[in-house]
């Protein structure tokens, strides 16, 4: 028997492994040990995918009730502000009495404050990111145009009603504050035609105005409610002085009073809402975040 082993040669070395005696076991192993390893990489890109979809649902749900928020303040604003008018200062003429100041203050609300921020924040509805831009960069400049046209028309009453009756013009720091906004807004508007609607503009331009133009969007809606709530304030400090048995002083705090700074809380609260929904990125319109400013001028929009 001890022959046969010597004759047999010296034994076979041993596997220090099973992997070293059965190669193909060892990548059969590994395979296998892949296929299982890949099943959770797949349920983890599918629980990142759907955390993300949520998520952005979550954004846009937020995003609607702050515009509807938004509407509804700023209808509140305008039926308070006419009803104020209509109620206690004895309705609208324009005849240079008192009846024709009423219109300077329902036409500053509605047009410097409401029409202009519910304009400022058209890019950001979601319904419009995947449309054609060109109609809802029209109706951004209708609507600033409307709210521009109605600010002038406010001017133009406040200054006929000054000049009617011997008063001066432009003394108080609410009409200091009200003419600088109206006239960065005329400015605003001729610059955002020239340089984001006319064919002619080069990209450089509107890739330099474009954050100027959101800043001094967000600068003039600061503004006007500064001068909305000013003047608010002002009138009723003038009318309210309780020099007549029928009218309380404002520190009485009249039902007049009562609305008056009820119409000045709300125009706060609009601007507020407005304000959130321009520094929220995350309802930029796509096309108009920094990293991609590739716009195109009126004209090429059109075929887009």
């Amino acid at each position: 028997m001890r022959q046969q082993m010597q004759r047999g040669g010296p034994s076979s070395p041993r596997c220090s492994s099973t992997s070293d005696c059965f190669p193909l076991g060892h990548l059969n192993t590994a395979k296998c040990g892949s296929e299982t390893s890949a099943e959770p990489e797949k349920h983890e890109v599918k629980a990142n995918n759907t955390h993300t979809a949520l998520s952005r649902m979550s954004s846009i749900m937020i995003f609607y009730i702050c515009y509807l928020l938004c509407l509804g303040l700023g209808l509140a604003c305008v039926v308070c502000v006419c009803y104020w008018s209509e109620r206690w200062r004895g309705g609208f003429a324009w005849d240079g009495s008192p009846l024709q100041f009423n219109w300077h203050p329902v036409l500053m609300v509605t047009g410097l404050v409401v029409v202009y921020g519910i304009g400022a924040v058209l890019y950001r509805i979601p319904l419009t990111w995947g449309q054609n831009k060109l109609p809802w960069k029209l109706l951004h400049a209708a609507l600033m145009l409307i709210a521009l046209v109605l600010s002038i028309v406010g001017l133009c009453a406040v200054f006929d009603f000054h000049n009617a009756n011997n008063i001066p013009n432009l003394y108080s720091l609410h009409s200091w504050i009200g003419i600088a906004a109206t006239a960065l807004f005329a400015i605003q508007w001729v610059v955002g035609v020239a340089g984001f609607l006319l064919p002619c503009s080069p990209i450089s331009l509107r890739k330099l105005l474009k954050p100027v133009h959101v800043w001094m969007g967000a600068g003039i809606l600061t503004l006007s409610i500064a001068a909305c709530i000013s003047g608010i304030n002002e009138k009723l400090f003038f009318v309210l002085k309780g020099g007549s048995p029928e009218t309380l002083p404002y520190s009485a705090l009249p039902s007049e009073a009562l609305l008056g700074n009820s119409l000045g809380v709300l125009i706060v609260a609009f601007g507020l809402v407005v304000l959130k929904i321009l520094s929220n990125h995350k309802w930029q319109r796509p096309d108009s975040r920094p990293e991609d400013m590739a716009y195109t001028p009126l004209l090429q929009e059109e075929n887009e």
